[in-house]
């Protein structure tokens, strides 16, 4: 499989996936009956939580192993694009709940 640096296919997969992860946040609290009062607060709490993880912010190590992810996106059966550094799902999580909660 060939990785490939393409930032503006990395940056355009990754705002689709952000804009994905936020919305099923909200779907399961809303099946979840969640005040809509809480609703926007709770979804962005949980998105913000999950991208830290995706994006490498949290320190994550178990029994001595630390685990550091490394976001990429499959093109076609032989292709991942990367952009050459840690994702930034997190900064896109404000776009999709603009999108989801304000339009």
């Amino acid at each position: 499989m060939k990785l490939t640096l393409d930032r503006s296919k990395f940056d355009e997969r990754q705002a689709i996936f952000t804009a994905e992860i936020v919305e099923r946040i909200k779907i399961k609290l809303q099946e979840a009956g969640v005040d809509q009062e809480k609703l926007e607060d709770l979804t962005a709490g949980i998105a913000l939580s999950i991208t830290g993880v995706i994006d490498d912010l949290a320190m994550l190590e178990v029994d001595g192993i630390e685990v550091h992810p490394y976001l990429t996106f499959r093109t076609d059966e032989d292709e991942l694009v990367h952009w050459g550094e840690n994702s930034y799902t997190y900064e896109k999580v404000y776009g999709a709940m603009r999108t989801l909660f304000h339009t």
